[in-house]
């Protein structure tokens, strides 16, 4: 509890059962004790990790409770986007009975006295009452059709209780004018109170066989800035930092999985790698920054590296200070964007070597910068909380300026939905990780929506695949990674299944959406970076006709490996998307298209039938079947067809 004692921690305590939980608002953590009148006083027995942040606390009446599951407590956990409920059972067999022992009588729900006569002094006790189901009395009461009725009044015989259902509880129940007692609510009113929900919202994600794996890579570097990746990847081979001097990377072919050689060539960048990326559109072209403020172009020979390369291809000089970030244009060949200590954002073109633009206006450090999809803006994020958005080719200062997250940890900048809106990865004053959205339309006037995540020293790197707006969000050092759908209409972030590991890893890359198994409908492929190996990861949708090619999750995508124009059109001001392809294996059927299924005939009971006839028709057919089932009784009986025997037979 040494963490949750910085902050106010909300008791909430059972007299019946002498339990006591203890919850600290902003953490994840609740710890369940025992009070007793004898030493020790306090023992702790328990405590839950929830997967979200504590807002508020509350018990649920002890009314309410499936007493029946021998559930002890009930609480309702506010979170920044929910309401969620935690229970607290004793594991039982199946119970006939109430277990007295653990279900006292309780207070009722009838007041002792009145405010008058507690004012002249009078003291009394609420009246207890058993928790027994079967004592106590089912009342109903009538509701309007898809609308939600709260019953604090209400009591049930038979409580059921659903421990995923964040609004219903044993005792709030509702009626239909023709059904009687149900125990949940619609699925509608729930829809309704919770928001919508991501058709993502399941997706999994499975770490592939080992055989897959590159194991014994040794020496990771633990030295990359924050502004960094740690590694970078594209669909031939990975570029690892490793620790030691000389600023040494490891190139790693992924044709190539299994286990390392003990020693193995690199590529001696002669200072501390700052950051690294491959060129999109070759993949032999990787490039490097260092601390020297030098930006280092390395051709990789096809197959991979035979021996340590020590000379680069070419190198490009003009800032004076450490590199922060290098990003290539995602449109354009040759169009390289670097970051720097010194404040300023160069934009290279390769084939000349030379820096062509040149960006102003930052004040401080420059946390994190991207590309617009269409390749036509840069946006930044600056440590003086200010996010801007440049068009580097109309101008060297910024179009627009807005207010970026608080914290001086760290931030990472990404363009989403179709580059409608800037996505913000960084921490708020009180050091908690977040996410805002802020419109690319008009900047200054701030976020348009904030969730706030967990408290973690790391800066969370965000993952988005425009096709079907899964955003992946993972730190260094992090197990977790969260997974949000993201969507141009409120509430602009859906949540989805979190993807958990054993072990924390130094890194998340993920792959051109060429790369994924789209017969498994498999919508992103990752490649995760561990203490000593690189392993694949796969976050796959659950779908069950598989044989045919889930179009609603394909749609078509664009060819993120082939430049639409070259260096010199983009800087003469040209602009070009790239085309795109359907992702549909050939011999698959799109699930659009597939036939649809001839519905299952339900049964239809005889009561339906009886009741379109009279009385007669019924007393009728009804004398008709028994005498079909006894049969004609002019019929001859069995003996009748016997062969007798003589008379002198008998003697």
């Amino acid at each position: 509890m040494d963490k949750a004692m910085y902050r106010l921690l909300i008791p909430l305590y059972d007299v019946d059962t002498g339990l006591l939980i203890l919850a600290a608002q902003g953490e994840s953590t609740m710890y369940s004790m025992e009070v007793n009148t004898e030493s020790p006083s306090l023992t702790q027995l328990s405590q839950c990790v929830t997967e979200q942040q504590t807002r508020g606390l509350a018990l649920v009446p002890k009314l309410c409770l499936d007493v029946m599951s021998c559930e002890l407590l009930r609480l309702l956990q506010l979170t920044d986007r929910f309401i969620i409920p935690i229970s607290y059972s004793v594991p039982r067999k199946a119970v006939q009975e109430l277990p007295l022992d653990l279900f006292p009588d309780t207070a009722g729900r009838t007041a002792a006295l009145s405010a008058q006569s507690w004012w002249s002094g009078v003291n009394k006790q609420v009246e207890k009452v058993s928790l027994d189901p079967s004592q106590r009395p089912v009342t109903s009461c009538p509701v309007k059709k898809e609308k939600e009725t709260s019953h604090t009044e209400q009591k049930v015989a038979s409580p059921e209780h659903s421990d995923g259902s964040a609004i219903s509880s044993p005792s709030s129940s509702v009626t239909s004018p023709t059904s009687g007692i149900v125990s949940s609510t619609s699925q509608r009113s729930l829809q309704s109170i919770l928001g919508p929900s991501s058709r993502f919202r399941h997706t999994q994600g499975i770490v592939l066989h080992r055989d897959s794996h590159i194991t014994n890579l040794r020496v990771v570097s633990q030295s990359t800035p924050g502004e960094s990746d740690g590694f970078c990847v594209n669909h031939q081979r990975v570029a690892v930092p490793l620790a030691g001097p000389g600023g040494q990377i490891a190139v790693l072919e992924l044709s190539q999985p299994g286990r390392l050689p003990d020693s193995l060539p690199t590529i001696e960048n002669t200072v501390p790698v700052t950051d690294l990326t491959w060129d999109p559109f070759n993949p032999q072209r990787l490039v490097t920054g260092g601390e020297d403020g030098r930006i280092k172009v390395w051709i990789i020979p096809q197959g991979g590296l035979k021996e340590t390369v020590t000379d680069p291809h070419s190198v490009l000089v003009g800032h004076n200070e450490r590199i922060y970030t290098v990003r290539f244009q995602p449109c354009a060949s040759d169009i390289l964007v670097s970051s720097s200590y010194d404040m300023t954002v160069r934009v290279w073109n390769l084939r000349s070597g030379k820096n062509v633009l040149t960006l102003q206006g930052h004040e401080d450090q420059i946390f994190s910068l991207a590309w617009s999809p269409d390749g036509k803006c840069l946006a930044t994020c600056c440590k003086d909380q200010r996010i801007r958005i440049y068009d580097p080719r109309a101008s060297n200062h910024p179009k627009q300026e807005g207010a970026g997250p608080e914290g001086a940890r760290g931030a990472r900048i990404l363009w989403v939905c179709d580059g409608k809106y800037l996505l913000v990865s960084g921490f708020d004053s009180r050091s908690e990780r977040q996410l805002t959205l802020h419109s690319t339309d008009n900047l200054s006037q701030g976020p348009i929506t904030t969730i706030s995540l967990d408290v973690s020293p790391s800066t969370l790197i965000p993952h988005y695949d425009p096709d079907t707006g899964i955003l992946l969000l993972t730190g260094k050092g992090d197990t977790r990674s969260f997974i949000y759908e993201v969507t141009a209409e409120s509430p602009y972030f859906l949540e989805c299944n979190s993807f958990m590991t054993s072990d924390p890893h130094k890194g998340f890359q993920c792959l051109r959406k060429a790369d994924c198994a789209v017969p498994e409908v498999e919508v992103l492929r990752a490649l995760r970076l561990c203490n000593s190996s690189i392993e694949p990861v796969a976050f796959r949708v659950p779908r069950v006709k598989k044989e045919f090619f889930q179009d609603d999750v394909f749609p078509p995508t664009r060819v993120t490996w082939e430049p639409a124009l070259s260096a010199e059109e983009w800087l003469s001001g040209k602009d070009k998307q790239q085309r795109s392809i359907n992702l549909c294996p050939s011999g698959m059927t799109p699930v659009s298209q597939a036939p649809k299924e001839a519905p299952n005939k339900k049964f239809v009971p005889s009561s339906v039938y009886l009741q379109e006839k009279t009385d007669e028709q019924k007393k009728e057919e009804l004398l008709n079947a028994m005498v079909a089932k006894l049969g004609n009784r002019d019929d001859p009986l069995p003996q009748d067809a016997f062969e007798g025997v003589d008379e002198d037979e008998w003697d």
